[in-house]
């Protein structure tokens, strides 16, 4: 079974920055894509940010030019990268990774990560 384990939440001013980290460890998968949720009280899981096996992109319209998805593949580590925060990206972050064994995809999700900014 793959586990993820959500860290680099906190609380910061807004307009400051935050980086989180998700790291993955299970043998035998492979590693396809990495992406970064978030969910804030009263609002639907929103989709952040993504990034494919080959380091591919794409980010929500409201992060982009803010917020950088990264992947490092030796450590199956997954980074995001928040700057320029603001109030409104208060939210539980969650983490999700896409793997395949045995010729089947699988998602798995970390436990989620506070980010409160402040005005």
């Amino acid at each position: 079974q793959v586990q993820l384990v959500e860290s680099g939440g906190g609380l910061v001013q807004a307009g400051g920055s935050l980086r989180l980290s998700c790291a993955a460890s299970g043998s035998g998968y492979i590693y396809n894509a990495m992406t970064w949720y978030r969910q804030a009280p009263g609002n639907e899981r929103e989709l952040v940010a993504a990034i494919s096996s080959g380091g591919s992109t794409n980010y929500a319209d409201s992060v982009k030019g803010r917020f950088t998805i990264s992947r490092d593949n030796a450590k199956n580590t997954l980074y995001l990268q928040m700057n320029s925060l603001k109030p409104e990206d208060t939210a539980v972050y969650y983490c999700n990774v896409r793997v395949r064994r045995f010729g089947a995809s699988y998602d798995y999700w970390g436990q989620g990560t506070q980010v409160t900014v402040s005005s």
